[in-house]
C-alpha cells in the first residue's frame, strides 16, 4: 500500500509536470526512464529516490521543497486553494491575447467597484 507522503509527492509531480505542459513521456525522457515509471510516481505506487527527485525538481524547474509543500500540519496557514491558483495562472498564459486584455480589463473594473464600496 502506498505511504501517503508518497502519494502527496506524487500529486504534486503530476501537477507541476501539467502546470508546465509536459507530458509524462517529455519527462520520462528528461529524466532517462520510461513513462511507465512517472505514472508509478504519479499515483504514489513507487518512491522517488532522492537523486531522482533531485533531477525531477530540476526538470520541472522547482525546488525539492515544493513536492512537499502542504505535507506538514505547519503549513496550515496556505490557504487552500493554492493549487486552485496555479491553475488560473496556467489558464491564464495559454489564453489568446484578447482575452487576457478583457479579463485584466474585468479584474480593474472588479477592484474599482470594490475600492468604491469600502
Amino acid at each position: 500500500m502506498a505511504h501517503s507522503v508518497d502519494i502527496h509527492v506524487g500529486k504534486r509531480l503530476r501537477h507541476r509536470r501539467w502546470m508546465v505542459g509536459m507530458t509524462q513521456g517529455e519527462l520520462a525522457s528528461a529524466l532517462g526512464i520510461r513513462f511507465q515509471q512517472i505514472q508509478k510516481y504519479e499515483s504514489g505506487a513507487n518512491r522517488i529516490s532522492a537523486s531522482r527527485l533531485w533531477d525531477t525538481a530540476q526538470a520541472l524547474e522547482v525546488s525539492i521543497a515544493y513536492f512537499f509543500y502542504g505535507l506538514d500540519a505547519r503549513d496550515s496557514d496556505i490557504p487552500d486553494d493554492f493549487l486552485d491558483a496555479e491553475t488560473l495562472i496556467h489558464f491564464y498564459r495559454t489564453m489568446p491575447d484578447a482575452e487576457r486584455r478583457l479579463l485584466r480589463e474585468m479584474a480593474a473594473g472588479l477592484r474599482e467597484t470594490v475600492s468604491a464600496s469600502l
